[in-house]
Order: C-alpha cells, then sequence, then structure tokens
C-alpha cells in the first residue's frame, strides 16, 4: 500500500522495591532490658512490599482508556473497508467511526489514489491488544496514546480490473510497533467522542 504500507505503543510505569525496617524500643526507665537479643541467625528480615507493575488508573481514566480504545479499533476497522472499496467510501462515515485529523486526511489522500488507479486492498489488517502510553485529562482537548502492533503481512493491494497484485517494491516489512494518538472532540454531530487523528511509528514488533 503507498505510503501507509502498514493499514494499520509499551506499558508504563515501573516502581521501586520499598522495605521497611522495623526499629527496637529502648527499656522503660528504671527497668533493666531482661529480653536477651535475637542472635543474627534467628532474626528475621524486614518485610518487603511491590508497587504495582502497571499504573493504577483513576476510575476517571480508565473510563476515557476504555473508550478511546474501543473507538482506535473501530476507526482502523471502517479504514480498511474503505481501502477494500475505495469507490464507495464515505468520509462522513469514517469521521463518524472515529477517523479524524491527519489521520483522515491521509486515509482520503489514499482512496483518492486508490481510485484514480482502479486499486483496492485485498486483505485484514492485525492489530495486537492495545496497550495504554499515557493518558492525559486534565488539558483542554483530552488524549489517550495507546501502542499496537500491526501486521499488514495478509493485506495485499491489487487492480479492480484484473485482481492482480500491484507491483509496490520493496518495503520495510510487515509487522510494526505504532503509537495511535486519539482526542476527546466534538463529532460531525456535535456530541464529543474519541478521535484516531495520528498514527506513527516503524520499529519492528
Amino acid at each position: 500500500m503507498p505510503r501507509r504500507p502498514s493499514l494499520g505503543r509499551a506499558l508504563v510505569a515501573l516502581c521501586a522495591l520499598t522495605a521497611l525496617t522495623a526499629c527496637n524500643g529502648s527499656p522503660e526507665a528504671g527497668r533493666p532490658n531482661t529480653t536477651p537479643a535475637p542472635s543474627s541467625a534467628s532474626k528475621t528480615p524486614a518485610p518487603t512490599s511491590t508497587a504495582p507493575t502497571s499504573p493504577a488508573w483513576t476510575p476517571e481514566e480508565q473510563t476515557a482508556i476504555t473508550a478511546a480504545t474501543a473507538r482506535y479499533v473501530a476507526a482502523r476497522r471502517a479504514t480498511e473497508l474503505a481501502l477494500q472499496n475505495p469507490a464507495k467510501a464515505d468520509r462522513t462515515a469514517l469521521e463518524r467511526t472515529g477517523n479524524g485529523g491527519k489521520w483522515l486526511a491521509d486515509i482520503i489522500d489514499d482512496l483518492t489514489f486508490y481510485r484514480d488507479n482502479g486499486w483496492y486492498q485485498a486483505g485484514s489488517v492485525k492489530l495486537s491488544s492495545p496497550s495504554v502510553k499515557s493518558v492525559r485529562l486534565g488539558i483542554p482537548q483530552p488524549e489517550v496514546a495507546l501502542t499496537s502492533c500491526v501486521d499488514s503481512s495478509a493485506v495485499v493491494v491489487r487492480y479492480q480490473t484484473t485482481k492482480k497484485p500491484v507491483p509496490l517494491g520493496p518495503d520495510n516489512g510487515s509487522r510494526h510497533l505504532t503509537q495511535a494518538r486519539m482526542v476527546l472532540a466534538p463529532g460531525p454531530d456535535g456530541q464529543k467522542a474519541w478521535y484516531l487523528i495520528d498514527e506513527s511509528g516503524d520499529a519492528k514488533c
């Protein structure tokens, strides 16, 4: 696929171990401390606590993550269906399923190019379950960043007339780790929803 061969980010937060060491109190005034000190062999190690390896999202953040992830998957699926049938692709339908910003502009360019050249996409992109890179809710336009492994090995661009593969030349592989930028913004109907506005990344996965 031209200019978008993947059409189609790592869990953040490592917490340090903390150890709490108990201290012995001094004996009461006027009384000897008759309790024998434990030998080094019988000392019990001080307890340690390990923090979770994943961030503890607030309920509000978790709600945003769930909604943004669902919209990301829906936006990607709608994009794929449009590229499989460029002649019937509809911009409003793409927007309503969560496509926006630079991402949507690039998709429209690709669809136009496909129609002009009589191409279409056969096969489907495989996405790994998206993971959360960051959540920013206290800003004018809330944002959730998601990472996913995009596998386009089953995707082939073909000619509409002959169904033969389009010779696109060498590429840089079919599996890439990408970061999707999801933002909460008003949609075509004026209601706020999560939109995929950009996706980038070429690292192998």
